[in-house]
């Protein structure tokens, strides 16, 4: 679990345990490291330093297995949060430095990086992932933040199912937007005024540049009760930075890779 949210998510699972389950919930976090091997080339530098096979048919998009990585183990999840090809390893904390030393020894030649949580949140602000403490919190509805597609109603009984059917019935009060600036000189950070049709209406939730979009990136939820997806797009939007409004182009899907074609390369 990220490590932000540990005692957070610790205390739900405690909270939602019945008194009819035995179950024992143990922290292991200080157990294990986790290194983030991403980019169009990651297949290719995990291929250097492991014999497992990480084609899509070996090693799909969300499936996590155990593999062998230099002299040691590790569990590699193919997730991202910078909307690349990738995959996450964790590694137990013994280990840890061992298979840093061997990633970065093979990936000499295909151009390895290391990059920080800065390189990481512009990447993935690109790609409207929602940060949690920012974007989305437990306060917030799953369909308002754009993340309908990660809800199963199908499944016959899970906490909060109710609450996502009564939303779909009644309708939307807001809509989580992505924006990026027309302007490439101005910054965003977060708490910035969204501007629609003139009038004050929201916050920016969080922001960054977006190098590869070539303009700030910003998140924010923008009122829309009784309103369709083309009302809310349709609308003129600014952002107001230090007093000054900057006009922006707003998206409900993704502005870099809105398919997810390379995340799933």
């Amino acid at each position: 679990m990220p490590g932000a949210t540990l005692q957070r998510d610790l205390a739900w699972l405690r909270k939602n345990l019945t008194s009819d389950e035995f179950v024992v919930i143990t922290d292991v976090t200080a157990g294990e490291a986790v290194l983030c091997v991403m980019g169009p080339k990651s297949r290719d530098l995990m291929a250097k330093v492991s014999p497992n096979d990480f084609s899509n048919a070996h090693h799909p998009f969300g499936m996590a297995r155990e593999i062998e990585i230099g002299m040691g183990l590790a569990r590699a999840h193919r997730v991202t949060y910078v909307g690349e090809l990738g995959w996450e390893l964790y590694v137990s904390s013994d280990q840890a430095a061992h298979v840093f030393e061997a990633l970065e020894e093979a990936g000499s030649d295909v151009g390895l990086k290391l990059c920080g949580l800065h390189t990481l949140d512009s990447c993935r602000i690109e790609k409207a992932f929602r940060h949690f403490g920012h974007d989305i919190t437990d306060e917030d509805h799953v369909l308002e933040a754009g993340l309908g597609f990660a809800v199963r109603l199908n499944k016959p009984d899970f906490i909060g199912r109710e609450a996502v059917l009564r939303k779909q019935d009644d309708g939307l009060k807001r809509r989580m937007l992505q924006f990026r600036l027309d302007d490439p000189e101005p910054l965003l950070f977060h708490n910035e005024a969204i501007v629609r049709d003139g009038r004050i209406v929201s916050i920016i939730t969080s922001g960054n540049y977006g190098h590869h979009l070539g303009g700030a990136i910003g998140l924010g939820y923008v009122p829309c009760e009784g309103e369709s997806e083309a009302d809310v797009l349709g609308s003129k939007y600014e952002i107001e930075i230090a007093g000054t409004r900057v006009k922006a182009t707003a998206s409900l899907a993704p502005m870099y890779d809105p398919k997810a074609e390379r995340v799933r390369g």
